[in-house]
């Protein structure tokens, strides 16, 4: 099964819509979504097209195939609008034989980990930065920011497919892989 995963769509319309065109271009069957989805936060200037509104209803559209844990800018507000639920603050997921621990990365990161195992991935967004790095009991990864990239990273998301990890901005050019 083929799996996107994206982060921090922070209430913008125009990066919502290029990341769903994405999703249907890869032709993966879910999207794994790892919080900050409708407010931008005091920290962040306005994303381009800032209109949660719109985000909600593309997203809602699509929510038999969505899996989303909560960001810190997520909260209650944005749960009565959301079709899909949006304010658990981990997943544990096994996808082609891969142990994950995804969260958004504010509760959850590489300064306060969870339980892992040493072929564990620790799975995360809120820091806008793409990583890809690989410890002695556990590797981390990050896709990056879909509206707000940080650090001069694209506007990003990861791939999931057979085993393998694919970084890629939102026009689906390939920057990075990784296979665990």
């Amino acid at each position: 099964m083929k799996v996107m995963i994206a982060s921090d769509i922070h209430g913008s319309a125009y990066y919502c819509r290029q990341m769903l065109a994405a999703w249907d271009r890869e032709g993966a069957e879910r999207l794994i979504l790892l919080g900050d989805i409708l407010y931008h936060g005091p920290r962040n200037d306005l994303p381009r097209e800032y209109a949660p509104k719109e985000v909600i209803g593309m997203l809602n559209a699509r929510k038999d195939q969505i899996l989303c844990v909560r960001g810190n800018c997520d909260t209650e507000v944005d749960q009565m609008v959301l079709q899909f639920p949006i304010l658990a603050d981990y997943a544990w997921l096994v996808l082609d034989g891969i142990s994950i621990f995804a969260t958004h990365g504010h509760v959850y990161n590489t300064a306060h980990l969870p339980p892992l195992g040493p072929r564990d991935i620790l799975l995360h967004g809120h820091t806008h930065v793409p990583a890809w790095e690989v410890g002695e009991n556990y590797t981390y990864l990050n896709p990056g920011s879909v509206s707000i990239p940080k650090e001069n990273s694209a506007h990003s998301y990861l791939t999931l497919e057979q085993g393998l990890f694919q970084w890629k901005n939102l026009e689906g050019e390939v920057y990075h892989e990784f296979r665990p």
